[in-house]
């Protein structure tokens, strides 16, 4: 390759390099899966937010959301589980790191499982927002 430029990649070398750089982007969401799947199989919260999840859709699809609630519902709900996810993750950490009790482990913990419920509180109130006026009037007969 004498008098190629040193930043530019042959176009041949380039396109061999493609369909490997496929595969690591594709191993990378199975290790994302398999870390969601992980935690579904060992976090009993995370039961609590999948059941909270097919009924919020269940009842989104009933209602006949608009565009926007749909965003509004979708956003929260990802929200939720990725603060789930994040909570697991951290707790994961600690334990390993720290198997013995410490405050600053327990503080870790107490604060990603306090986000977890800000972020749940947030969720509730976009559904109370979306939901509420529709419930209320199926409620009230109107």
């Amino acid at each position: 390759m004498a008098g190629a430029e040193p930043d530019k990649v042959p176009e041949k070398v380039a396109l061999r390099r493609f369909p490997a750089v496929l595969r690591k982007r594709a191993a990378s969401f199975g290790y994302a899966f398999r870390g969601v799947g992980a935690a579904l199989r060992t976090e009993v919260h995370l039961w609590f937010h999948a059941a909270a999840t097919v009924v919020v859709v269940a009842l989104g699809l009933y209602c006949g959301l608009e565009r926007w609630e749909w965003a509004a519902v979708a956003l929260s709900v990802g929200a939720v589980w990725c603060a789930e996810l994040v909570n697991t993750a951290v707790e994961a950490v600690v334990n390993l790191v720290s198997p013995e009790y410490h405050p600053l482990a327990g503080r870790a913990k107490d604060v990603a499982a306090g986000a977890v419920l800000v972020m749940a509180l947030a969720a509730l109130a976009v559904g109370g927002l979306v939901f509420g006026p529709r419930l209320w009037s199926w409620a009230a007969g109107t």
